[in-house]
């Protein structure tokens, strides 16, 4: 069984361009059951991001992921070790971007607590914990880093700590075989 954990990208995605043709919820149903069986997984900072992105349309829409906190993946108690603050320093940052910048210790080091904290940081965190080869992180991310933030985008990290990482696109269509006779369609 593939884990997948969910980005906010991804969850957002779901409702906006896939949900509205969902007219007899199955994919929402589809969507729930994988989630109960553990095979979606959401962490705890991804889901208070999702409350705040889009007026909380997918804690609105996915309303069965906050009604069942077990769902919820706990990241608390995931400490970041010495190993993963050399993977942030020595392969999340660009450090090109860095000197480009004339960003001091002081403010990287600012900026890495940021990282750290953010939701971003605890679904890598949580996917290296794991300690799975079925586990793949979900998002719409690309390793295109246009956006001037000192820290790559989530397919570049994953990459380069060997994560499994793909869209949501390549998800549904792989593991949920949207569109096929062995589920469903959403434009049947």
């Amino acid at each position: 069984m593939i884990r997948a954990i969910m980005d906010t990208s991804s969850l957002l995605a779901i409702v906006r361009y896939y949900l509205p043709f969902d007219k007899e919820d199955q994919l929402k149903t589809l969507l729930q059951q994988k989630f109960e069986s553990g095979e979606l997984i959401i962490t705890d900072k991804v889901l208070q991001e999702c409350k705040q992105t889009a007026k909380g349309i997918v804690v609105e829409e996915l309303d069965f992921i906050t009604a069942k906190p077990a769902l919820i993946a706990k990241t608390s108690d995931l400490l970041p070790g010495k190993k993963f603050h050399n993977m942030v320093d020595n392969q999340f940052c660009n450090k090109f971007l860095v000197k480009q910048k004339g960003i001091t210790e002081v403010e990287f080091e600012n900026e890495k607590g940021r990282f750290l904290a953010s939701a971003d940081a605890s679904l890598i965190l949580y996917a290296l914990n794991l300690k799975s080869a079925d586990a793949v992180v979900v998002t719409e991310e690309t390793k295109t880093a246009n956006d001037g933030k000192i820290f790559k985008k989530i397919p570049d990290n994953c990459s380069s700590i060997g994560v499994n990482c793909m869209s949501l696109p390549n998800y549904l269509k792989d593991h949920i075989r949207l569109g096929t006779e062995h589920q469903f369609s959403l434009f049947s």
